[in-house]
């Protein structure tokens, strides 16, 4: 499936650079009364000098904003951050204990799996005493390059095990056809997060960033034994530098109709006429299997064809080389992992410290087997109790979710028609797949830590590969239980909730119907709504890219959004840098939309009872305080620069704020008038779903 496609409701940058976990945040929720339901609010986090109705995102969260320092090795610190921090030793024990039957030689093929492969990656006598080794065979093989003619070959090479390269290909079901699996060919070979580090030469702090990276890039190839490093490492900037300069912007990516290009396979080499497409193909693995491919952005890809041309043999081989070692620095010996961090993890994402060994071993490990540590920790962590109480609210979002089409004001009734039709054919996903993922055709080495990581790679590749031709797998999961998110997927019209994220603060089985709620029940919301957002209403109930809303419809929701897009584009949460309202759209969709229909189905579930009153706080306010404490976080502003610039999600406290102040509820709960700085004018408030 194509990454701009999955919409997850988390911030999800930096994954794998620095992680996004730390320190203790939140303590148990207060009672009313012996045997009674807490409030689920972290009530000790109240600032009472902000009022809620200046700054609703600062009243919930201020005294933790005052007290809470980002620990070392983390990017950012809040509610998502704080629960994967969690997981982690429960995590960590699943794994040793595999490691330890693994040495022993106890357990099953799964379980020696995980051992060995995290016991490679603790082995670090051995990775040091290997240092560059492991990438001797592969740095050898671009050097002996003799002709451009073997780049297609090359490029596919790095496709099967995940090294950048100017162009890469996912599988995924078809568009306009989702009953088959198609190989869909986009954009990629980028060093730095995005375009924007390349080309906004008037942004210093991005121009600062460039320089670094070219430093950067030296310095690693040195470590590789290149002789030529600095004079490589400038033609390898130059080099993506026009790279990004041809290719699409995020907001232009968001586009699936756009980026639906259908190709017949024996054509779609004219696309590229220096380029050898067939052999490409052919090396991976693609040719043969299909009659058409999708091709995302075709303009990057002549573009391309004209720069690999004027481009020397010796810069690509540079830039083949440097992604490389770039790749496979983590796994590599102290100063490669050191070097990778002191760019990745300090200069772009603001950390000082890198995180523990064993932390960065389960994070490999899960990445590498996730399902396999995914099946123990749901009969370890995740009781049969919270996956029926999540199916009650997950219902009831969607009982809510109906009745608010119906009383729509500006949708036609032949699409409210469409749009009920879509909704019935939702499948819910929660906490963990019906099958879980066999690995017994992935090879794990006890002594191999980089062969491992590769391995693993390839087995994923292929499993992918061989989805073209066969009927689709409508079982698959994206992410694994133990994962702190949640996802619609378009193409099969479904809404996932993994097994991590069903705890506090977004799900409290000892709380209150109020916060979860305004917590998991905006988040359910907010995964239903990315049904109908103005990416995922141009898939039908089937999964299908075809335009089922009139045209009145779509002028009336292009002024909704439109409303919705100045908001957020004036909202800066540094000087000098904005919120990119078009970029993040459809997750402000998501959350304006989710909260608005998990407070009706809030309602509903009162059934004209009322609500009482716990810490002091009415339901009402309970349920938008349970919505603002999920978003509850701080960031490096390194890192909050690159989720600027990449991430389609709004910074935390707009989340909270902006979500608010388009909330009908909201002003009710909290007596929100006019002269207040959380008030909008009823005309300005966007209400869509």
């Amino acid at each position: 499936m194509k990454r701009h496609l999955l919409s997850a409701l988390t911030l999800s940058l930096l994954a794998g650079v620095c992680g996004i976990a730390g320190a203790a945040d939140k303590a148990p929720a207060s009672k009313v009364a012996t045997g009674a339901l807490a409030s689920g609010i972290a009530v000790e986090y109240i600032d009472p000098s902000v009022r809620a109705q200046d700054d609703f995102f600062v009243h919930t969260n201020g005294k933790w904003l005052k007290t809470t320092e980002i620990p070392a090795d983390k990017s950012s610190w809040g509610s998502f951050a704080k629960l994967r921090e969690d997981i982690q030793p429960q995590l960590r024990a699943i794994i040793e204990r595999a490691a330890a039957n693994a040495a022993a030689g106890k357990g099953d093929a799964d379980q020696q799996r995980i051992g060995d492969f995290y016991a490679s990656f603790m082995d670090e006598a051995r990775v040091e005493q290997l240092g560059v080794t492991p990438i001797k065979d592969e740095l050898a093989m671009i050097a002996a390059i003799a002709d451009k003619k073997e780049l297609p070959k090359l490029i596919a090479q790095f496709n099967r095990y995940g090294v950048t390269a100017p162009m890469g290909f996912a599988i995924h079901q078809d568009n306009k056809d989702s009953t088959k699996y198609v190989a869909d060919f986009f954009q990629s070979g980028l060093g730095l997060p995005d375009r924007d580090y390349y080309l906004k030469k008037d942004d210093t702090k991005l121009a600062e960033a460039l320089a670094k990276y070219e430093q950067h890039v030296a310095k690693m190839l040195t470590l590789a034994g290149d002789a030529k490093a600095a004079d490589n490492a400038k033609a390898i900037v130059a080099f993506e530098t026009e790279l990004a300069r041809i290719q699409w912007t995020k907001v232009e990516l968001r586009d699936p109709v756009k980026a639906y290009n259908k190709y017949d396979i024996a054509k779609v080499g004219e696309l590229m006429p220096g380029f050898d497409w067939n052999a490409y193909l052919a090396a991976t693995g693609v040719q043969g299997k299909v009659t058409y491919v999708i091709v995302s952005q075709p303009t990057y890809f002549q573009a391309l064809d004209k720069l690999l041309t004027a481009t020397s043999l010796d810069t690509l081989k540079a830039y083949a080389q440097w992604h490389m070692v770039r790749e496979a620095a983590p796994y590599l010996s102290k100063q490669f992992v050191d070097t990778n961090f002191e760019f990745y993890g300090t200069v772009l994402s603001g950390v000082t410290e890198n995180r523990p060994r064993w932390k960065r071993a389960v994070s490999a490990t899960e990445a590498a087997v996730g399902e396999s540590i995914g099946k123990v920790y749901v009969a370890e962590h995740f009781p049969p109790e919270y996956k029926a109480r999540m199916e009650k609210l997950v219902n009831n979002l969607l009982v809510a979710f109906k009745q608010s089409i119906n009383t729509l004001d500006w949708m036609t009734p032949a699409t409210k028609k469409e749009a009920q039709g879509k909704l019935a054919k939702f499948t819910t996903k929660i906490g963990y797949p019906n099958k879980w993922l066999d690995y017994s055709k992935l090879t794990v080495k006890r002594d191999d830590l980089l062969g491992n990581v590769q391995r693993a790679t390839e087995f994923n590749y292929n499993k992918e590969l061989n989805k073209l031709g066969k009927p689709i797998d409508r079982d698959e999961w994206l992410m694994t239980p133990q994962t702190v998110n949640a996802y619609y997927n378009p193409e099969m019209n479904e809404i996932v909730f993994p097994a991590s994220i069903l705890q506090p603060p977004f799900f409290d089985p000892k709380a209150d119907d109020a916060v979860n709620y305004g917590a998991i029940g905006g988040v359910i919301g907010h995964e239903i709504s990315h049904g109908f957002d103005d990416q995922g209403a141009q898939y039908d109930g089937d999964g299908n890219l075809r335009d089922w809303w009139s045209a009145a419809d779509h002028k009336n929701f292009k002024a909704k959004t439109g409303q919705l897009v100045a908001q957020y584009s004036a909202y800066s949460p540094l000087p000098g840098y904005n919120v990119n309202g078009e970029l993040t759209l459809g997750e402000n969709i998501g959350d304006n939309s989710g909260l608005a229909v998990a407070y009706k189905a809030y309602k509903l579930s009162l059934k004209g009872k009322k609500a009482p009153v716990i810490d002091g706080l009415t339901g009402d306010q309970r349920f938008y305080m349970g919505w603002s404490q999920v978003w509850r976080m701080k960031m490096r502003e390194p890192a909050l620069i690159q989720q600027i610039k990449t991430d389609p999600h709004s910074p935390g406290q707009f989340r909270a704020n902006g979500t608010m102040r388009n909330q009908p509820g909201f002003y009710e709960a909290f007596k929100v008038k006019d002269g207040d700085k959380m008030y909008l004018p009823p005309k300005e408030r966007v209400i869509i779903w």
